[in-house]
């Protein structure tokens, strides 16, 4: 009788020492797929309200909640250009649950403007998916005497630091991507920073500064307006709203091109299965019809790049424009 209850005793005990395993095993147990998300999720946008960042992320976000069935709220958290945002996703919890809407501004450019960066874009962060990809357009105001780029180089290395350039700050993607045009083009214009695209275009329009560089959408009503006029656009080819206006490449000036693309990234580690769940869920809605036109219709060209050419792409965007930054010694403020 003493034998079986002993016997009973170290059975029991063996079944509770391996229960309370599993329970442990289950608390740190990292985050899987299985049964992800059971929570809402939350897509930080870097800058304020409105915008490409904002206009991309909530588009995404509602179509990704119908998707996950689950609620997806935009936050968005401007701060030191599109640096606090970035960062707090950087350091977020790498469960899912919070993604970040990733630019060439705020991943490739501010590697090179920064020197003390608190995030490291390729190292902290993992492409879920890149949805858009837009051009930026040079538009001059409307009495330059100038209608092509060749000829408005020539008379700015005729005439050095005589013409102006705005941007919508230090550091900003206009600034930057003209900056490298007049470098490899060996001419000197004067740089006029402002706050924000709405103040550079006053004073375009107002004939206080000569030439722009932005994003093609924004610039489009104005062309179309025919307050501005268009001298070329950045990326790899013609827009369909601009058929008549030549790349950079195209007129010969500089091999240079830029096309601004969006999307959306979680904290590296991030366990693999719930990137390849956010992957393809992400991948239904890049390629749905309505979304694809929303984009067309704003001006953006759709991606559709599988998570090795997204790779890639991220990779080489953040070493061309972090050595080119760097060499051209642009400085944030």
């Amino acid at each position: 009788m003493i034998r079986t209850r002993r016997n009973f005793s170290v059975a029991g005990l063996a079944s509770l020492a391996g229960l309370a395993l599993v329970l442990l095993a289950g608390v740190h147990a990292p985050v899987s797929a299985q049964g992800y998300p059971n929570k809402a999720l939350k897509v930080v946008v870097p800058q304020p309200p409105g915008g490409g960042f904002d206009f991309v992320g909530r588009l995404l976000s509602d179509r990704l909640a119908k998707s996950l069935g689950q609620p997806v709220v935009v936050e968005n958290r401007p701060g030191s250009g599109t640096l606090v945002g970035t960062d707090a996703v950087a350091k977020a919890a790498p469960d899912g649950y919070t993604l970040l809407v990733g630019s060439v501004s705020n991943l490739a450019i501010n590697p090179g403007l920064y020197r003390n960066l608190p995030y490291d874009s390729l190292r902290d962060f993992e492409p879920v998916g890149l949805a858009v990809a837009y051009s930026y357009t040079l538009v001059a105001r409307k009495d330059l005497p100038f209608n092509s780029l060749k000829d408005l180089i020539a008379h700015a290395k005729a005439n050095p630091r005589k013409l102006t350039y705005a941007s919508g700050g230090n550091g900003s993607g206009q600034h930057v991507l003209a900056a490298a045009l007049w470098h490899l083009a060996g001419v000197e214009l004067v740089h006029v920073p402002y706050r924000g695209a709405q103040a550079a275009y006053q004073d375009l329009l107002g004939g206080r500064v000569d030439l722009f560089f932005d994003l093609s959408p924004t610039a489009r009503g104005q062309i179309e307006g025919g307050t501005l006029k268009p001298l070329v656009v950045s990326g790899s080819g013609r827009l369909p709203f601009h058929p008549d206006v030549p790349t950079i490449t195209e007129t010969g000036v500089a091999a240079l091109e830029l096309e601004s693309w969006f999307g959306l990234f979680v904290p590296a580690k991030t366990p693999a299965d719930v990137q390849d769940r956010l992957r393809a869920e992400l991948s239904k809605v890049i390629a749905a019809p309505d979304v694809v036109d929303i984009f067309r219709k704003a001006g953006g060209k759709s991606l559709a790049l599988n998570a090795t050419e997204t790779r890639a792409l991220v990779r080489r965007d953040v070493e061309r424009w972090t050595r080119l930054t760097r060499d051209l010694d642009i400085k944030p403020e």
